[in-house]
């Protein structure tokens, strides 16, 4: 079994930062694509960073610029640091582990979401 770990989230002031952790633990030989998405109620989830085990990243339009993901594979972690923040920002944030070989076979995974709110 794989499980996703995060940390980080919190209340903060609109033009504020944060910084989102996500650790995969279990029995797996590699993680191909880590990445963070997010999620209001009554909305999808959306993509926010993606990065690959050779440190590719994409952004959502919405964060470039002021998000920045990075990974760690030999701690098998990815983060977020989440700048500039606004109150758009609000939402849950999942971790989300893809292409994770576990023997021949390949998983995805997602963590349990951390709260982040963004208000004065």
């Amino acid at each position: 079994q794989v499980q996703l770990v995060e940390s980080g989230g919190g209340l903060v002031q609109p033009g504020g930062s944060l910084r989102l952790s996500c650790t995969a633990s279990g029995s797996f030989f590699s993680i191909n694509v880590m990445g963070w998405y997010r999620q209001v109620p009554g909305k999808q989830r959306e993509l926010v960073a993606t990065i690959t085990s050779g440190k590719t990243a994409t952004y959502a339009d919405s964060v470039k610029g002021r998000f920045t993901i990075s990974r760690d594979n030999a701690k098998n972690t990815v983060y977020l640091q989440l700048n500039s923040l606004k109150p758009d920002d609000t939402a849950v944030y999942y971790c989300n582990a893809d292409g994770v070989r576990v023997g021949a076979w390949t998983y995805r995974y997602w963590g349990q979401g951390t709260q982040v709110t963004v208000s004065s």
